[in-house]
């Protein structure tokens, strides 16, 4: 099989239009909160920002280990399987999330003590905690939807659901805060409304392209110990590396906070470049996954090889672009999102900082997505394990004399070391996927 750069676009496009929402959706929430006249509401949707973000992480491998198990499924045609996987995975989404909403008062207060924000900022985030909990099991079952859409090669229809309920998101909220008066409730709210929106709009896309794949359905194998096992084998390893993630975010999140709510706004909103940068990244990194795990199931070595090379190609051209429009356009970019003159100020002070983290994650990014196809979790457990410990060892040492400058540093070196680490288990990676002794395989 021969793999052309069209595969990976007609895979990677769809799901960089549908992730650049996200973090685009997080920049207009930032915007509309900077102009309310108070940096807490920065510092407020940053604190419950990262609340949501260490929920909902630690239960990603609801997409990540769908996504990969579904590739290789479809890779070998086994259509039970792969509507197993479909049903499996968003009957434990719902399930989770049931159990989130019935212990929010306890996760919220866990979450707020570990970051510690100002008073004036942590009412402001418990309110906006106390209405976007309410969209945890939209958010999980589309998880769960998210991941078997790749796995079955389709990312249009993430896209069409992403673009669709960002829209509503963003309606949604300038109505309820500009039109209705509300503040920080209003954008929290309008969040809610769109993940249900996207929730419906997924099921209605299933049920209309894929539910000939009922037929498929064997109820006494559904439930299989064996089948359970493996799902839950491989998500263990994704489970326990996004401890390790929400960590380093929680207390990247923290070091901000302690710093002042000056150095906290500041950071939040390099934090929305970065993560603009990731989504991008991850349209790549998710063709990684859907094409990576096919080529896996039907045993295309080849094909696996020449896909490595194309990613790294297309991965390292989008770091040095977004390195470079940060550095000449940052300022003008941090304009848009607040008018908060101190915090701009103080923003610039770090931009190079976080405009570094396009090439020091590039191969993070990339690989995550082939690890994750071929189900090599194990191996992106031990990559975030030790850029863990590197992270934190860093900026411990550089705290005292870089301050937030050490943080940005210890940040760039932990999603450096998370790609090295992954490129020299390749060879284990190759070896195990398709049987045969090999190195490490060039990526040029």
């Amino acid at each position: 099989m021969q793999l052309r750069d069209q595969q990976i676009l007609h895979l990677a496009l769809p799901s960089i239009l549908s992730n650049i929402t996200v973090p685009l959706l997080g920049l207009i929430d930032v915007a509309i909160v900077g102009h309310m006249g108070s940096a807490n509401y920065i510092g407020a949707i940053a604190v419950g920002g990262m609340a949501f973000n260490i929920i909902y992480w630690i239960f990603a491998f609801l997409r990540m280990g769908t996504s990969g198990l579904t590739a290789q499924a479809l890779g070998r045609r086994s259509f039970t399987d792969v509507i197993h996987m479909f049903i499996r995975s968003l009957v434990i989404g719902f399930s989770i999330a049931f159990v989130l909403l019935l212990a929010q008062y306890p996760l919220r207060e866990i979450i707020y003590r570990l970051i510690s924000p100002d008073p004036d900022i942590y009412a402001l985030a418990t309110t906006y905690f106390n209405i976007c909990i309410w969209g945890a099991p939209a958010t999980l079952g589309l998880y769960s939807l998210t991941g078997w859409f790749i796995g079955m090669q389709n990312t249009r229809a993430p896209m069409v659901i992403a673009i669709a309920q960002n829209i509503i998101n963003i309606l949604a909220s300038l109505c309820l805060v500009f039109g209705l008066g509300m503040k920080i409730e209003g954008v929290a709210l309008g969040t809610v409304i769109a993940q249900y929106a996207g929730l419906l709009m997924g099921l209605g896309i299933w049920r209309r392209h894929y539910l000939r794949l009922r037929k498929y359905i064997a109820k006494e194998e559904l439930w299989k110990q064996e089948e359970l096992s493996r799902f839950f084998h491989v998500n263990k390893n994704i489970f326990l590396r996004t401890f390790c993630l929400v960590a380093v975010m929680l207390y990247f999140t923290s070091a901000g906070a302690q710093q002042g709510e000056l150095i906290l706004a500041a950071n939040t909103i390099l934090m929305e470049l970065y993560l603009l940068v990731s989504y991008v990244m991850d349209g790549f990194a998710f063709a990684g996954e859907a094409l990576g795990g096919r080529f896996i199931g039907a045993q295309h070595r080849k094909a696996f090889d020449e896909l490595l090379r194309r990613l790294t190609f297309w991965s390292s051209l989008v770091a040095l672009a977004f390195t470079l429009v940060y550095v000449l356009l940052g300022k003008g970019i941090l304009h848009l999102l607040t008018d908060e003159q101190a915090v701009i100020s103080k923003a610039m002070t770090y931009l190079y900082g976080a405009a570094l983290v396009a090439i020091t994650g590039a191969g993070a990014f990339i690989l995550d997505g082939i690890f994750i196809g071929a189900t090599a979790t194990r191996d992106m457990l031990l990559s975030v394990f030790l850029s863990t410990l590197l992270f934190f060892v860093l900026y411990f040492l550089l705290r005292d004399v870089w301050g937030n400058h050490g943080l940005w540093l210890a940040y760039n070196a932990y999603l450096a070391s998370r790609g090295l680490v992954l490129y020299l288990r390749l060879g284990k990676l190759r070896r195990d996927a398709f049987g045969i002794p090999h190195p490490n395989p060039p990526l040029t």
